[in-house]
């Protein structure tokens, strides 16, 4: 797999009818190792070494309703309280991060109402605050620890 603008972590692989799986800490168990999921797992293990996120607070590819359709965030960062910390949007390292990206984590936002938000490819990362009472986010240098 490509090598991503994240610090080295170890990960375990296998293989199952000829196709690569990773395995995911926080769904505990083997998934398919897509380029999109190569990224996922580097921002789980970002999220948990780097930013000292819990990773009982992290959760990964879980649906929500939006306008009656059925959306599916990549990661979400809950506070204590149950609120949302932070939405992940996780692009495959070939996707470029464009303004359809933005779109569709702020669609998504409307519905978690997250304080930050994190659009990555794993070679660029996004970090952004939301203003609600301006409605807009402020993009920052670094994702804030807790």
């Amino acid at each position: 797999m490509l090598k991503l603008n994240f610090p080295d972590y170890t990960f375990r692989f296998k293989n199952s009818e000829n196709k690569s799986l990773i395995f995911d800490v926080i769904r505990k168990k083997f998934v398919r190792l897509t380029p999109e999921e190569w990224v996922r797992q580097h921002v789980v293990h970002f999220l948990i070494s780097a930013k000292h996120f819990s990773s009982s607070l992290i959760n990964v590819e879980k649906q929500l309703i939006l306008n009656d359709t059925k959306k599916r965030y990549d990661l979400v960062v809950f506070n204590s309280d149950g609120s949302i910390y932070l939405i992940v949007e996780c692009k495959a390292p070939n996707i470029a991060i464009n303004q359809e990206t933005f779109d569709q984590i702020a669609r998504y936002n409307l519905v978690t109402e997250a304080k930050y938000l994190m659009v990555t490819n794993g070679l660029t990362h996004y970090y952004c605050r939301m203003d609600y009472e301006n409605e807009r986010y402020v993009f920052l240098e670094e994702l804030p620890e807790k």
